[in-house]
């Protein structure tokens, strides 16, 4: 059969996260019982304020300016300032269904070389294939909480030929569920080099300590915040993100601005309204709960799972874990994978789809398979859930864990 494909992107597959959520929905139809540790996507409802702000606007139907409404803009700069301790305009914010589709156009458009640290999340390194961008991976190290040292970035960006260099960071970090701890020397080095960091700070607000921690308070100059509502505000489905570009970086929203133009136009018009109230509104008691939650479900998987055949760090932020099974039974994280699905109808990513090389035996667990407004509504006070409220809340996350339990102990 003919095919019709460009050649960089036929080796390319669907997304891994989104392939294990279809696989899993599959599964399931038929009849078997699975654990969905695959799919990293908020439990939890979208804050009610925000939906009233959508039903209320559902009625507007004009096309909204390429870069986003200027409420909604005003609104993100004034929200991402206050957090970060920099300064942002409306004219530097650029609205995006979803924070994935302005991440593949700056790859489109971008006439450079992309840094990517191992682990990062499954799209980045998709995006620069079919951006024809020339990507170079770091290998990170649990002992430096899965992010880059800047001795690492310094070497690589001394090997690049071509002096336009971005870095992807994302912290908390998906898969890893870690927090990036030596933001100071990454942002160094960039500056030494001139090069641009991407930050990906979709998981922020839900960082465990209730601390914003973003590289852009060391390095205002060369750094893009990229945010949205998919993870904080429950939102994934609405297809709302951003991009916060500093005034040094005006040409890469520029550029961005025509490829959002010939692409999707704009963002859909009462998503971007209900958003204002999403920015502008106090979800401070929202927030507390949800990550009152996920750290309690996540502490739970981390004690029950860590063994002398699992090695597991505590989450700090997110929905992720990611565990290192000891085993010499299987060749790669992808036949590994596939063996607890089948044995223990647990759903896990192989850390393949992350930038490891295939022998790593890693895999990417989300601990988000439970009902969150069912679990938010029976919080009582906003304590820490202890292990009989998450029996009784999360019964797919204490079983689906005594599976794979289980199952590491024929490793």
């Amino acid at each position: 059969m003919k095919d019709y494909t460009k050649k960089n992107i036929q080796s390319l597959k669907p997304s891994a996260t989104l392939a294990i959520n279809e696989k899993s929905k599959e599964l399931i139809l038929n009849g078997k019982k699975v654990y969905r540790f695959g799919f990293g996507q908020s439990p939890f409802p979208v804050p009610e304020k925000v939906v009233s702000a959508l039903k209320k606007n559902a009625h507007k139907k004009d096309y909204l300016p390429i870069q986003g409404s200027l409420k909604l803009r005003k609104s993100i700069a004034k929200y991402i300032s206050d957090r970060t301790k920099t300064s942002f305009e409306s004219e530097d914010i650029i609205i995006s269904p979803g924070s994935k589709q302005m991440m593949f156009l700056i790859h489109l458009g971008f006439d450079g070389d992309i840094i990517l640290p191992a682990p990062s999340w499954v799209s980045y390194e998709p995006h620069a294939i079919i951006g024809k961008n020339k990507f170079h991976w770091i290998e990170t190290s649990r002992e430096n909480n899965w992010f880059p040292t800047g001795k690492q970035i310094e070497e690589k960006a001394k090997n690049i030929k071509n002096k336009n260099i971005i870095l992807i960071l994302n912290s908390p970090n998906n898969p890893a569920g870690s927090n990036c701890l030596n933001f100071e020397e990454i942002a160094s080095v960039a500056r030494k080099f001139g090069i641009v960091i991407l930050s990906d700070e979709i998981y922020t607000e839900i960082s465990f300590n209730r601390e914003y921690k973003s590289i852009s308070q060391n390095y205002p100059e060369g750094t893009i915040i990229s945010s949205g509502l998919s993870k904080w505000c429950g939102a994934g489905g609405w297809r709302l993100g951003f991009f916060a570009i500093p005034e040094k970086l005006k040409p890469i929203l520029k550029m961005l601005k025509v490829l959002s133009s010939e692409s999707f136009t704009a963002v859909s018009t009462p998503i971007q309204y209900a958003a204002i109230e999403a920015f502008e509104g106090n979800h401070t008691e929202y927030l507390k709960k949800t990550t009152t939650i996920l750290n309690a479900v996540g502490n739970f998987v981390y004690e029950n799972l860590k063994s002398n055949k699992v090695l597991i760090q505590k989450p700090e932020g997110g929905f992720y874990l990611m565990p290192e099974f000891l085993n010499s039974r299987f060749k790669t994280s992808e036949e590994m994978c596939n063996n607890i699905l089948d044995k223990s109808g647990v759903a896990l990513l192989p850390g393949s789809d992350f930038g490891f090389k295939p022998n790593k035996m890693l895999a990417r667990l989300s601990f988000t398979d439970f009902d969150g407004e069912n679990f938010l509504r029976n919080l009582k006070n906003g304590k820490k859930p202890d292990t009989e409220t998450i029996k009784k809340y999360a019964p797919n996350i204490v079983e689906g864990t005594t599976k794979l339990v289980e199952w590491s102990k024929n490793l």
